[in-house]
């Protein structure tokens, strides 16, 4: 469902915003956040769309993911996949 491979990229950026996300890195953010903010922006054509387009997705991911949605299966097929599925129809 949610492609797992991560590719590396570097980007040059201020010394203001450096100093951030080497903070943000003490508590193991710093990856995430880029993440996020590359994808609301490549996946969204304004805030709202990349913002409703993100919850979607970490909802499809949380359902996908629940070890109770896997449990129950219909034809062949558990049950946190098919919802997730239809999260997924729902993006922008």
């Amino acid at each position: 469902m949610v492609e797992r491979k991560l590719r590396p990229y570097s980007v040059y950026i201020t010394e203001h915003h450096y100093q951030q996300l080497r903070k943000a890195a003490k508590s193991r953010q710093a990856a995430a956040l880029v993440r996020t903010a590359i994808e609301m922006i490549l996946d969204g054509k304004d805030q709202y769309t990349a913002g409703y387009n993100k919850g979607l997705k970490d909802a499809a991911k949380a359902v996908y993911d629940c070890p109770e949605a896997q449990m129950v299966a219909v034809k062949g097929k558990d049950i946190g996949a098919h919802l997730a599925e239809q999260i997924n129809l729902l993006e922008q």
